[in-house]
């Protein structure tokens, strides 16, 4: 119950309680939607395979499955999941997962995607991706990622709720580290393994005194990292349902290859990139659709000692608005900044069931 799909559903039912959304989820997910009163169907059960021909709407972050049938009255509003850094789709010219080759997995992705009516798009770059990535020939609906509101509208006020929820101090600068999974280091289908390429105890003796650390792994790595003797100074919120509430408590962002960083620049706060795999990441792996060295909004990192000299250095300038570089950035893929992106979409839903009566 996270990301664009959920930021669209709060304002929908706040907006048009009237209507019946449910919510497709995992059985891990059944007590949240109970605490909040959330109506939901287990995924891949029959009374799902009901409802899914039964709804007027499908709304994704994902896909489903080829087997799945869509049915002509639906309307399929794909809400994507991030700002591509790497190659996607067709893009990818050799696809190393285990369980496909790499035309099945080429010809399955288009045949999905075009049974999309509806692909939300952040930018121009990401529209134009999207286009030959997936072989897209619907509509895209350039409006801004629906998760991204949050970032926008928060005040300085719900982010210190935010920490107290948390449990994060309110004294101390907050350090997010949220790298992707490396797709040569499975586990099993699937999953994949993950060691930190930095030293917790370092990060405390240097920063302890003043500065936390919240780790966010990608959901797909298998193993959980042992943060155990740093409590109070490492925080694994690796299983936090909403990222976005991780972005607006910290004050600097870590990263390597994951796209993350296209949602927290909204913010305008540092980002650092510590690619400490890069040689191999870049030339046996996905590849990326934007130049590594020259286009991204903040400093890269190659190893640790140059890592936590400029955590240091960056701490120092918490708003990157005067930052020309950073700024550049902004304005090629935060554009759309103005917090409606939510209203837009559901205006678009609005509009669809008026089309067909």
């Amino acid at each position: 119950m996270s990301d664009s799909p959920y930021a669209i559903y709060q304002l929908f039912t706040r907006l048009y309680p009237e209507f019946n959304c449910v919510w497709s989820i995992n059985r891990s997910q059944r007590r949240f939607c109970r605490q909040h009163d959330i109506p939901y169907v287990i995924r891949r059960t029959t009374r799902w395979v009901r409802l899914l021909g039964k709804a007027s709407f499908w709304i994704s972050n994902a896909r489903f499955p080829l087997w799945v049938k869509k049915p002509d009255y639906l309307t399929y509003i794909q809400t994507w999941h991030g700002t591509p850094l790497k190659k996607l789709g067709l893009d990818i010219e050799k696809v190393t997962m285990p369980g496909t080759t790499t035309a099945r997995y080429h010809a399955n992705f288009v045949k999905e995607a075009n049974r999309w009516d509806a692909l939300i798009s952040p930018n121009d770059y990401s529209t134009q991706v999207f286009r030959t990535a997936f072989g897209f020939n619907n509509q895209i609906l350039k409006v801004g990622y629906p998760r991204n509101d949050a970032l926008v509208n928060s005040t300085p006020a719900e982010i210190m709720a935010l920490k107290r929820k948390l449990g994060i101090p309110l004294d101390k600068q907050v350090v997010l580290y949220a790298p992707t999974y490396r797709d040569n280091q499975f586990a099993e289908k699937g999953k994949y393994t993950f060691e930190l390429p930095f030293s917790l105890a370092e990060f405390q003796r240097r920063f302890g005194k003043d500065t936390v650390l919240i780790l966010r792994m990608h959901y797909l790595i298998a193993n959980t990292l042992d943060i155990r003797g740093y409590e109070g100074v490492v925080f694994d919120f690796s299983h936090h349902p909403d990222i976005s509430e991780l972005y607006l408590v910290s004050d600097l962002l870590i990263t390597d290859y994951s796209s993350v960083f296209f949602d927290y620049a909204y913010l305008k706060r540092p980002i650092l990139f510590y690619p400490y795999d890069y040689q191999v990441y870049k030339d046996e792996l996905r590849g990326f659709y934007l130049n590594y060295e020259t286009e991204l909004p903040g400093e890269i990192a190659h190893d640790e000692s140059q890592l936590l000299s400029l955590i240091s250095q960056k701490l120092m300038t918490p708003d990157m608005s005067n930052d020309a570089r950073f700024m550049a950035f902004y304005r090629r893929f935060c554009a759309i900044d103005d917090g409606q992106s939510s209203l837009k979409v559901v205006a678009y839903i609005l509009q669809q069931i008026e089309n067909h009566g």
